[in-house]
């Protein structure tokens, strides 16, 4: 929570540390929200409202762009901790938690909704029907695991097949490391797609995460990927805006 609670309590800290990703190369930045979620918001302990939060949260990463072409993701993240098997919350906090944070984050001014970390049938289920009935574009970016299935247990093919059904802007993989990522083949799927991979140097679950992949090793992996043309490709847990650059450096250089 305490990355969420410095949008309130450091906004320039944050502001700033969206300049240096902008400033590397990003093209896409995603907001501080990964947890301004009702699910979250209850144990923030704020004086402020969750729509207020969430308004703040948006506001720093549209300040940071200024009049930058850069696209403002909308980051919605599972409702409960993103790599928890069982599920502790009802299915109607469910549906409350993802339909009200989707609607705070796009009333806020974001230009998609970025929904990340994915790994949980019927958390996707909600979202993808709330985006496509009130037409909101949106992203589903999918948490495997080893064996290509998502916590829930569903196949990340069969996964995948349903959330095409609702035409997202795009889908995408992130938060698994390289090791588990390079298993997975169903990739392009006749839809725009993309990745960014977990840089961490241990667990993914691991509550002190260091950088494990150098921003060049990344940039090493990346490149194989390119033949399938990916959409958007970047880097989560345990990288720096240096490992943007790399990205953008090279791609500077090939194209």
């Amino acid at each position: 929570l305490w990355t969420s609670k410095a949008n309130i309590e450091n906004p320039e800290t944050v502001i700033e540390l969206y300049k240096s990703y902008i400033n590397s190369g990003a093209e896409i930045i995603t907001t501080n929200t990964f947890r301004t979620n009702p699910s979250a918001y209850k144990q923030t302990y704020l004086n402020i409202s969750n729509e207020t939060f969430v308004k703040e949260s948006v506001r720093l990463a549209l300040e940071a762009r200024g009049d930058k072409q850069i696209i403002i993701a909308g980051s919605n993240a599972p409702a409960e901790d993103c790599y928890q098997v069982e599920r502790t919350i009802s299915q109607n906090e469910l549906e409350y938690n993802h339909k009200t944070h989707i609607q705070m984050l796009w009333d806020s001014g974001v230009d998609i909704i970025w929904n990340e970390t994915l790994s949980h049938m019927d958390e996707i289920k909600i979202i993808c029907e709330y985006c496509s009935e009130n037409e909101l574009p949106f992203v589903i970016n999918f948490f495997f695991t080893e064996d290509l299935n998502l916590l829930s247990g569903e196949s990340l093919l069969q996964a995948v097949d349903f959330v095409l059904r609702f035409y997202p802007t795009a889908i995408g993989y992130n938060c698994i490391s390289p090791k588990v990522f390079s298993k997975n083949h169903f990739l392009n799927f006749n839809c725009p797609w993309g990745f960014y991979l977990n840089c961490g140097s241990g667990n993914y679950a691991d509550k002190n995460i260091k950088c494990g992949i150098s921003p060049q090793d990344n940039v090493d992996f990346i490149k194989p990927y390119l033949r399938q043309q990916p959409l958007f490709i970047g880097s989560c847990c345990g990288s720096s805006p240096l490992h943007t650059k790399a990205i953008k450096d090279y791609f500077d250089e090939v194209y």
